[in-house]
Parts: C-alpha cells; sequence; structure tokens
C-alpha cells in the first residue's frame, strides 16, 4: 500500500478520530471458539460498514494463511470502483490475542497502527462469519461464495442488531 506523507498523517488522524468515537454500551460478545484451520482461506466481503479505506472497492475478500510463527498473513483483495477493474492487494498481518476463544485478533496493515478484529458470529460449518470491532464502528458480513442467500443475510442482520450495531449502515460490497 503506497501512501504519501499527507495520506499517512490523514489515516492517522482518521483512525485516532474513531477511537473516540465508542459510545458505551455492552461489550460484544464473541463466538466461543474458533477453530483457526477451518477459518483460513478466502473470504468475500458480502457488506460492511462503509469507511474510507475501502471506499469505491468492488469484489473485495479477505485470504487468511498461517505463518510459521504463529500469525496470520491477511491479504485484502479488491477492484476500485468497477468489477472488471484489475485486482489489487494490500498485505497484512492478524494475529490471536485470545487464545481461549481464537475470536479475538489484532490486525495490521499498516505499521504501527492495529485494529482489534472480533469474530461476532460464525455458521457451524464455516461458510459465513460476522467480524466487528468493538465500537462497533465496522462491521464485515463475510461468506465463503461471494454471495449469500437472501434468508441467511436476513438473519445475520437480526443477529447483528442483537449485538446493537445499527444494521441500516451496513452496504452490501459489490461481487461479480
Amino acid at each position: 500500500m503506497n501512501f504519501s506523507r499527507a495520506g499517512w498523517l490523514g489515516l492517522a488522524m482518521a483512525t485516532l478520530a474513531l477511537a473516540g468515537c465508542a459510545t458505551p454500551q455492552p461489550p460484544l460478545r464473541t463466538v466461543p471458539r474458533v477453530d483457526l484451520q477451518r477459518y483460513l482461506g478466502n473470504w468475500y466481503v458480502i457488506a460492511n460498514i462503509p469507511y474510507f479505506l475501502e471506499k469505491g472497492k468492488v469484489a473485495t475478500y479477505d485470504t487468511y494463511a498461517m505463518r510459521p510463527d504463529g500469525r496470520m498473513d491477511n491479504v485484502f483483495t479488491f477492484r476500485k470502483g468497477a468489477l472488471d477493474a484489475p485486482e489489487k492487494s494490500w498485505h497484512g498481518v492478524a494475529w490471536v490475542v485470545n487464545h481461549e476463544s481464537n475470536a479475538e485478533w489484532k490486525v495490521r496493515f499498516l505499521w504501527p497502527f492495529t485494529a482489534t478484529y472480533l469474530v461476532l458470529e460464525l455458521d457451524p460449518d464455516y461458510q459465513w462469519a460476522v467480524v466487528g470491532t468493538p465500537g462497533r464502528d465496522l462491521l464485515w458480513v463475510l461468506a465463503r461464495q461471494r454471495h449469500l442467500e437472501a434468508t441467511t443475510y436476513q438473519d445475520i442482520l437480526k443477529l447483528v442488531a442483537l449485538q446493537g450495531y445499527d444494521t441500516n449502515r451496513l452496504a452490501l460490497v459489490p461481487q461479480p
């Protein structure tokens, strides 16, 4: 990811601003356990709460791969503005911070900035997942396929609402 000095400064300021936006709510509830080996692989972004780094990106997906040091490579792949645009990728790293559940991670795409990644909901067959951040300002609905059944998506929205998220903020991400 190539940023100018102004881009780096903007990212730092936005990160600090987001950190101050948390409202007092009960802590988010993560899933009891994530089997990391089953979680690895591609996760297509079905919907998210849009924010500046993902604005205008389509056909997005994350790929997780275990590294020898116990951390995970996290590659975010996207197309800018159109489904036929060239694919681009950002390379990050993720690591588990709650080893009891494996449902709380730190993710870093740009040193020294990290984000807390909470696995809030997870299909028993690992076909879809919901990931959020503690302040409820960011959320992603992920799936192993580029599309989810409408009834499954509606059920996920109900689960997300129970966690205190405003589901009206979610936007579907165009996928081919």
